[in-house]
């Protein structure tokens, strides 16, 4: 039975993100969705275009996977797979992991996007 605990529609700057939460044989406490949830907000700091953010969570034999699967427009999408034994350990190795992967990508559209051929100035002899 697959449960879909949340959807929710975040405007930041005009840009919408959809956020979806679901849960697979496993219930979510509030306190839990919330610390996801804040964990999603955090990833707006990269000043990346998200356009959503679906979070599969359900219970294996031994233990609980998480995906986090990450659209981000232009670019291609992130996507984290985690397993471990207990939920919050695995909620947080993969909001760790998702931190990551957007702050290499922030830091490659920063680094990379500014060496442009047409930015660079002529210079008249």
């Amino acid at each position: 039975m697959i449960k879909l605990e949340r959807v929710n529609y975040y405007s930041i700057k005009g840009f919408k993100m959809n956020v979806q939460i679901h849960a697979k044989d496993i219930t979510l406490q509030g306190s839990t969705r919330a610390h996801i949830e804040s964990a999603i907000d955090s990833f707006t700091k990269y000043s990346l275009d998200i356009t959503s953010v679906n979070v599969h969570i359900k219970a294996e034999k031994k233990g609980v996977s998480i995906d986090f699967d990450i659209r981000i427009a232009h670019a291609q999408p992130v996507i984290i797979s985690q397993e471990d034994d207990s939920l919050e350990a695995a909620i947080d190795l993969s909001i760790e992991r998702a931190t990551k992967a957007l702050r290499r990508l922030h830091d490659k559209v920063v680094t990379h996007g500014n060496d442009s051929i047409k930015d660079l100035e002529t210079l008249d002899s």
